[in-house]
C-alpha cells in the first residue's frame, strides 16, 4: 500500500482552480450519461467531478504511466462508483479506446504539448461526441495573439524554452481547429490567474 500512496500526485492548480471550473461544468455537464477527461494528469479532478456529479460515469484518461498510476490510486481512494478506472488515450491517434462520451473535458493540456495534441483533441472530440455534446477546455490563451497578463507571458517564455513545441495557444486559432470538426464555439469564461474556460457544442452530423 505504501509503494502505491508514492505514485500519487498531487497539482497545487487543482486546489485553486476546482471550484470555479465547477461553477461552469454544472451549467453545461449533462444530467447523465459519460464524461470523458482527457489528460486527466495527476487525477485528483476527476475525483472531485465524480463526486460533484453522481448521475455523470466519469472516464479520466492519459497517455503516460505515472498519471494513469497516480489517477488509479485517487481514484481508489475515492471509492466512488461513477469514476471508471482510468484508461491509456493519445489525443493524436486515429481512434480512441472511447468511442461515444456525452461530454469531454481537457483541462491544462494544449499548452503543454505540440500542437498537433490540441489538433487531435480536436478531432476525437468531433468524433465521439453527439449531437449537442459539449467539450470544454481550460486553462491560458492569448487573445487576438496578445497575452491577457504579463504573468501569462512569462509562462509562455518559461514553457518555451522547457519544449519549443510548447506554448500558450491563440485563441482564434483554436476555435478555428475545432470548426474545422464541426465543433462550434459558443462560450469564453474568465477564470482566476488569467486562464480561460471555452465551451464547444458539436454541431449535426
Amino acid at each position: 500500500m505504501e509503494r502505491a500512496r508514492d505514485v500519487k500526485m498531487h497539482s497545487p492548480a487543482f486546489l485553486r482552480n476546482r471550484e470555479p471550473i465547477l461553477t461552469v461544468l454544472s451549467r453545461i455537464a449533462p444530467p447523465a450519461g459519460l464524461a470523458l477527461e482527457i489528460a486527466s494528469g495527476s487525477g485528483e479532478h476527476a475525483g472531485f467531478f465524480a463526486s460533484a456529479f453522481p448521475e455523470i460515469i466519469w472516464q479520466p484518461s492519459d497517455r503516460t504511466p505515472a498519471a494513469l498510476a497516480s489517477i488509479e490510486v485517487h481514484r481508489v481512494d475515492c471509492g466512488l462508483d461513477n469514476l471508471l478506472p482510468p484508461i491509456l488515450l493519445d489525443v493524436t491517434a486515429q481512434s480512441w479506446p472511447i468511442e461515444s462520451a456525452d461530454i469531454v473535458l481537457c483541462i491544462n493540456m494544449i499548452h503543454i504539448s505540440p500542437w498537433q495534441a490540441a489538433k487531435g483533441l480536436m478531432q476525437g472530440a468531433g468524433r465521439v461526441l453527439p449531437q449537442g455534446g459539449m467539450l470544454f477546455l481550460y486553462g491560458p490563451f492569448k487573445e487576438g495573439g496578445i497575452h491577457t497578463a504579463e504573468s501569462n507571458r512569462l509562462f509562455d517564455e518559461d514553457l518555451r524554452a522547457r519544449n519549443p513545441v510548447w506554448g500558450v495557444r491563440d485563441l482564434e486559432e483554436v476555435i478555428e481547429i475545432a470548426a474545422d470538426n464541426k465543433l462550434i464555439h459558443r462560450e469564453t469564461i474568465g477564470m482566476p490567474a488569467n486562464n480561460r474556460s471555452l465551451i464547444f457544442e458539436r454541431l449535426p452530423r
